[in-house]
């Protein structure tokens, strides 16, 4: 079964109307000034923004729960179920070549996508490299930015041998270079729109982590984890007020996992895909669908994919904060 894409929208819309002005910041902010239209998007960062075209059908797959064409079909329809860079796309009638099919797909789509699965903030600087090496970054477009889950998961795994302080500044400093290469799209006149990341501490894998260890509450270590890169990206960003605007996914994250219901996620603790029916080696959420789903679940009604991605709800709703943060802002 596929999401309505504006049906799924609109609901997303209504819970996040409900969360407010916390859930919604800016570098500056204010009044629009000029009607800002992109006119390609660029994405760049992890696999939160990342369809893998691996037919090279422009029919791509997604580290989120994939849309199938009906509930008795199962092939993938990579038009449903939209990442939050596809809905910004969308929102300025662009699609990535990733998924541009059709009947009639989009000829020769301009935007594209850069992020890769693994990626830590260090990588950054290659994609905007490689996008650069192809057609210059400028005045009319729009780069997206989620960057630095990796980096937190990959500090932590090197815990207890690295004491918490030296994680956090480890983690401080992995923050610091997104803001840098932020600011260094802003140089080149293009418009940015920024993700901080989710709170990895409320993820399933970090309440499993809690459960295994004794020692701390390894959760709770991972939510300081967290708190501390993003507050090092906010820092550090340009905050003129016109060339980059910042979501605050971390914040949603949070409050939706401190009360389950709210903006229709009634799960919160634990992934919606049944790895055990991946025919990938390792077992992966690239070929989790709405038809590979664990009894119960939703790519909706949970918040997670698996233990640390995504679901296909929570990429709705961040859509929906993307695409308003980009209207809300001065660009």
């Amino acid at each position: 079964m596929r999401l309505n894409a504006s049906n799924a929208r609109r609901r997303a819309l209504v819970g996040v109307v409900l969360l407010g002005a916390l859930l919604v910041a800016s570098c500056g902010g204010g009044d629009q000034v000029n009607s800002f239209s992109a006119s390609r998007v660029i994405a760049l960062g992890d696999e939160t923004s990342v369809i893998d075209d691996y037919q090279g059908n422009g029919n791509g797959r997604k580290y989120s729960v994939n849309a199938t064409v009906s509930e008795t079909d199962p092939t993938l329809d990579c038009a449903f179920n939209p990442l939050w860079v596809q809905s910004l796309a969308t929102h300025y009638g662009l699609v990535f070549p990733q998924c541009n099919k059709g009947a009639n797909p989009v000829p020769s789509p301009r935007s594209r996508i850069r992020a890769m699965n693994g990626a830590r903030a260090a990588d950054l600087a290659a994609q905007i490299d490689a996008q650069i090496a192809e057609s210059p970054i400028g005045t009319g477009d729009l780069v997206s930015v989620l960057v630095g889950e990796n980096d937190v998961l990959a500090q932590y795994a090197t815990y207890p041998s690295t004491g918490e302080p030296q994680l956090i500044a480890n983690v401080e400093a992995a923050g610091a270079e997104v803001a840098r290469q932020v600011n260094r799209l802003a140089d080149f006149d293009a418009r940015i729109v920024v993700s901080t990341i989710p709170d990895v501490g409320v993820t399933p894998y970090a309440l499993a982590e809690r459960a295994a260890h004794a020692d701390i509450d390894r959760a709770a270590l991972l939510t300081r984890m967290s708190a501390r890169f993003n507050a090092s990206l906010r820092a550090t960003l340009i905050n003129d007020g016109r060339r980059v605007g910042l979501v605050v996914f971390d914040e949603l994250i949070s409050v939706v996992a401190r009360y389950p219901g709210l903006n229709g996620f009634v799960n919160t603790t634990t992934g919606a895909c049944d790895l055990s029916q991946s025919m990938l080696v390792p077992p992966s959420i690239l070929d989790c669908t709405s038809l590979t789903l664990v009894d119960g679940a939703s790519g909706l009604s949970n918040l997670w994919a698996d233990d640390r991605h995504v679901s296909a709800g929570a990429q709705l709703s961040l859509g929906t904060l993307a695409v308003d943060r980009a209207q809300r802002n001065p660009f």
